[in-house]
């Protein structure tokens, strides 16, 4: 006769989705969170600035200009008497969609010229190769200088300048990766067993290249906020009213001497966005490196 035994053990639980999250998030490092919550903060002030204003950013209040910070301008007033807060609030979106936009046009740009210059024929790869020879030779300031010279101060002029001045940079490194794929081992075999041309390209060089490069978009975002606020500091960019940063920081530099929050928190706005982003995107990058190894 045999004797079936009971398994008495209490059944183990699979730990429920929020609890995983929690577990995922509390392997983030700190600083990577502060970031991620100072990113978000800008982002909610891009999207909806009026929940996050507590005046009208262009009325001018000429009996408070030049007003310190207090419990009703948070971070004092302009010259004529704007509260800039608001004006920093409702300069995010802008600030926000140049940095986005310039670091399109970059990649855009950047996987043009760097898969051409990796992947093209030799009638075409070399001239391409000279071009990025050539324009990595310019700081990115002078490039973006030149481009907005040409087309006139304004916000799209800003966008493509800062786009076309940073793809160099950016192509360089589409093409180190595109031709670091097309060497390895696996795009060998898949050679070796007759598969086309395209779909090596598609299945293989392409998701590989794009993968380590997409941590470039949130690194690519602050340093476009940098370089546009810039521009705009030096009159090149985005003219006032209009309350983008780097546009207020020109318009404050007459007063700094008097009130040097005029130029001193615009400034950290713009710190805090391009640190934000680009811990962000040092850490995407470090995760990725790790799950190429």
């Amino acid at each position: 006769m045999t004797t079936q035994l009971t398994d008495l053990s209490p059944a183990v639980s699979k730990p429920a989705g929020w609890v995983t999250l929690w577990q995922r998030a509390t392997e983030v490092p700190v600083a990577v969170l502060l970031a991620l919550a100072v990113a978000l903060f800008f982002i909610l002030a891009a999207v909806a600035p009026a929940v996050l204003a507590t005046h009208d950013p262009y009325a001018i209040d000429l009996y408070n200009a030049l007003q310190p910070p207090s419990l009703q301008h948070w971070l004092g007033t302009d010259d004529i008497g704007r509260d800039l807060y608001s004006r920093i609030i409702w300069g995010t979106r802008q600030s926000l969609l140049i940095g986005l936009g310039a670091m399109a046009i970059a990649l855009t740009g950047a996987v043009i010229l760097g898969f051409s210059a990796a992947l093209a024929p030799r009638a075409i790869a070399e001239p391409v190769n000279r071009l990025l020879e050539v324009l990595l030779a310019f700081p990115t300031l002078l490039l973006a200088l030149l481009f907005v010279a040409l087309l006139g101060p304004s916000a799209a002029s800003l966008l493509i300048a800062v786009g076309i001045g940073t793809a160099p940079g950016y192509a360089r490194l589409v093409r180190a990766q595109t031709l670091k794929v097309r060497s390895s081992g696996y795009v060998e075999a898949a050679r070796a067993l007759g598969h086309p041309w395209h779909r090596l390209f598609v299945q293989h060089i392409a998701p590989n290249v794009f993968r380590p490069l997409s941590s470039l978009v949130a690194l690519g975002i602050g340093q476009s906020v940098v370089w546009a606020s810039g521009l705009s500091f030096l009159g090149l960019g985005v003219v006032p009213p209009s309350p983008e940063w780097g546009a207020l920081l020109g318009a404050g530099k007459m007063n700094v001497t008097v009130a040097w929050w005029l130029e001193v928190l615009p400034g950290i706005a713009i710190v805090l966005v391009a640190l934000s982003f680009t811990q962000i995107g040092r850490y995407l990058q470090q995760r990725s490196e790790r799950g190429l190894r």
